[in-house]
């Protein structure tokens, strides 16, 4: 029997698309562009925007006949065991190579913002913990482990990194992201692509583009970025992820930007993504982010027109299942409504993937190869890792902390003792088990409370809750002052509720009014700060919240975004002292609960001053972050203003020493000042970082090789440029706390910049003596 080219895998990707394209029809090479999501609630209360009227029926074993782009989530809609999950894909895949005149499986794609969103997989610290860890070889390992169990179980997309940048922290999303700079957010989401990618899953980028810019931080509300924030602050983490980790898939969003939707925006999707950055992979729509372009932004008379406005853009696969994708879009190209070359470019890009995967091979297997367990003890130890290491010191004014190990210790507030006040809004038991009632969470998830008594077995430990998370009920009150009036010590563990579409306090459809503590937390801690007990607070959240009421009232702060399954060990080693904390504030803690939105990346109008009566000084600064240990900054490399072209590089060193008695990790950071310019500019912002781990009285040389390419801004002309003129490097321990100045001195004409320029600062640590 001859093979046809198209199952040579001899031939070139292309040889053999090509050849395969030839032969499909208009209706097989469509079935490429959408995937079908089987058991889908239609009844409301879903886990994606408007399931409930979005979803449409069809006939399964109909639709199968011409081939099928991608199955959704058939491990994230509901409670299935991983073992026998995996073979029901596996059947499913059967089903769809033998149903179809070509045999070609569909590409399964799953949820991984914080593990792979399955049933009795690891619940990993949502990306905001990321950000704090300040650790991209430790979200790399992460994700090169998420994407070895989604392999495992057949699935080979994930949708996973989000690289929007926190613009308002109001927004309910924020847990989702990594931060409030784009080089943070684009470091750590890069090492996170890197390590997806490196285990053979597709590293799909979200949401591009400006989704977290949406007017009032309401969710899919428009955007009114202008020109220069979405090319500096919006776009570079995008880039980066493409260019240095190799992701090979962009999930277009939701929002428009000044009118036009990110979905129908050929400049966003075409030009700069394909024609600019030089993007070969594919362009998925958000869920039913393409039936939106009809319902939601009204720039599509119906389906038809939808299909080919998102087409013509450069979507090349509709998710999460058919609608515009499907019959609308054959019987416009039929009627010579479409022209067929947009379905065929479209259909190349989805079967050159399938080709990189192994899909059109002739012995690829859907089987899985061996035994399936997502929440292995190696899985285990690495999420305790990361949470320990993004558990943030906010303050620890008298050295409350750590606690002694025989102390009295009250325990109050709602969320000590729930298991979900670890877990984001994207992990299994928030997003999808609030459906199913009766079904055990299927991962040990020790709560805060269980954690500490583990942790202090020598204390004496108490506990009441004291009052819900949002609700006003405030009869709890009483029990917690009681118990904390017989204490040593108060540990208020308060925050926020995970959930969707205002079914929590944080999450996807989440977004507050203001950044007061949901409910009646904060006149709880009032309550027991009046006891005149110490009292440590501690935050499980997925925002920053505004604590400038409480500051120098509180015997220490801790801070921890949604630190997963082994959270509570984590925050609880940090409060006895097992654990030195290092992590550092991904985003600023306000003063105040109004005035917002604000981040640190202010130009000299959005800082305080004598224009307004409003003071946005954040209490907690960008990149903040205590220690029980103590570090000196030694043998500075710098001073004199330094002259170089706008070319040219420099190199900045400083050797980090530990002075305390513990083990401990700093975190180095390299801000850029630009005093004048021709547009306005962030007073700073970060341009590199180097987290350092030292035992007590070891030292290391930490070197920035600085290149004027990190000085880059988007002018006037919209052109991304270097000009000549002075600047500052500032060494610091936060956007706030700056610790050694260089001045230089750019020369010579301004440079205009390509997609190639650099686009993160190299770092070196070498050991001293």
């Amino acid at each position: 029997m001859t093979t046809a080219p198209w199952r040579d895998p001899a031939l070139p990707a292309a040889d053999r698309v090509d050849d395969l394209l030839s032969r499909m029809t208009l209706e097989e090479k469509t079935a490429q562009l959408y995937g079908v999501w089987v058991g889908a609630d239609t009844d409301g209360g879903g886990v994606a925007p408007h399931q409930h009227d979005m979803t449409v029926d069809y006939d399964w074993e109909e639709l199968i006949t011409r081939g099928l782009g991608q199955l959704t989530r058939s491990f994230g809609t509901a409670p299935v065991d991983p073992a026998l999950g995996a073979q029901a894909l596996a059947r499913a895949q059967r089903r769809i190579t033998e149903a179809g005149r070509f045999g070609i499986p569909a590409i399964a794609h799953e949820e991984c913002l914080a593990g792979f969103t399955a049933w009795r997989a690891t619940a990993y610290p949502v990306p905001l913990a990321w950000g704090a860890s300040w650790d991209p070889v430790l979200v790399e390992e992460m994700a090169r482990r998420i994407g070895a169990d989604l392999r495992a179980v057949g699935v080979h997309q994930g949708l996973a990194p989000v690289l929007d940048v926190v613009r308002d922290p109001r927004w309910g999303r924020v847990e989702e992201t990594i931060g409030e700079d784009p080089y943070l957010v684009g470091t750590i989401g890069t090492a996170y692509v890197r390590g997806l990618e490196s285990a053979g899953v597709v590293a799909t980028l979200k949401h591009f583009a400006g989704y977290a810019s949406s007017a009032g931080a309401r969710n899919l509300a428009p955007v009114r970025a202008g020109v220069r924030e979405f090319a500096d602050v919006t776009l570079p983490p995008f880039e980066m992820a493409l260019r240095e980790g190799g992701a090979r898939s962009v999930m277009a969003a939701y929002t428009e930007t000044d009118g036009v939707p990110a979905s129908a925006d050929p400049g966003l999707l075409t030009r700069l993504l394909r024609e600019e950055w030089g993007f070969t992979g594919t362009v998925v729509a958000d869920y039913f982010g393409i039936g939106f372009l009809e319902t939601l932004h009204r720039v599509a008379a119906g389906p038809a027109e939808a299909a080919h406005a998102a087409l013509a853009a450069g979507i090349d696969v509709e998710l999460p299942t058919l609608k515009c994708y499907g019959k609308p879009l054959v019987e416009a190209v039929r009627a010579g409504e479409i022209p067929e070359d947009l379905v065929d470019r479209a259909a190349r890009r989805v079967l050159l993937q399938k080709c990189e995967l192994g899909l059109l091979d002739e012995d690829w297997t859907p089987e899985p190869a061996g035994p399936v367990e997502l929440d292995s003890t190696a899985n285990r130890i690495l999420a305790r890792r990361l949470a320990e290491e993004s558990v943030v010191l906010l303050d620890n004014p008298d050295g409350l902390l750590p606690l002694a190990p025989d102390t009295r210790i009250a325990v109050v507030g709602p969320r000590a003792a729930d298991a979900l006040a670890m877990l984001g809004c994207y992990s299994f038991p928030s997003h999808v088990l609030p459906h199913h009632p009766d079904v055990p969470t299927g991962i040990e998830i020790p709560t805060l409370l269980e954690a500490l008594r583990a942790e202090l077995p020598d204390a004496k430990v108490t506990f009441a809750q004291g009052c819900g998370v949002s609700d006003p009920d405030t009869s709890g009150f009483e029990e917690a002052i009681a118990r904390t009036a017989e204490a040593d010590v108060c540990v208020a563990v308060l925050g926020d509720r995970a959930g969707l579409f205002g079914r929590g306090t944080s999450g996807e459809g989440c977004d507050a009014s203001d950044l007061r503590l949901p409910g009646v937390q904060g006149a709880l801690l009032d309550a027991l700060v009046a006891t005149g007990v110490p009292v440590v607070l501690v935050l499980l959240t997925g925002r920053p919240y505004a604590l400038g009421r409480w500051h120098g009232r509180l015997g220490a702060v801790v801070q921890a975004f949604f630190p997963g399954e082994e959270g509570g060990p984590a925050v609880a080693g940090v409060l006895s002292g097992r654990v030195t904390p290092s992590g550092r504030l991904p985003v600023s803690i306000p003063q105040v609960p109004g005035g917002q939105p604000w981040t640190y990346l202010q130009p000299p109008l959005g800082l305080a001053g004598e224009v307004s009566n409003l003071d946005p000084t954040p209490l907690y600064a960008f990149g903040h972050g205590r220690s029980y240990t103590t570090f000196a900054w030694e043998d500075f490399t710098g001073g004199e203003p330094v002259e170089l072209g706008t070319d040219g590089s420099y190199d900045v060193s400083l050797t980090v020493r530990n002075t305390g008695d513990r083990p401990g990790a700093e975190v180095v950071q390299l801000y850029l000042h630009d005093p004048v310019a021709s547009v306005t500019r962030p007073d700073v912002r970060l341009v590199g970082y180097q987290r350092v781990e030292l035992v007590p009285g070891e030292a290391a040389r930490v070197t920035f090789r600085f290149h004027a390419d990190l000085s880059a801004f988007t002018d006037r002309s919209a052109r991304k440029v270097v000009e000549p003129g002075a600047l500052e490097l500032r060494l610091a321990a936060s956007s706030a706390d700056v610790r050694h100045t260089v001045r230089l001195q750019l020369t010579g004409p301004p440079r205009v910049l390509g997609p190639q320029r650099r686009l993160r600062c190299g770092t070196e640590v070498s050991g001293v003596a």
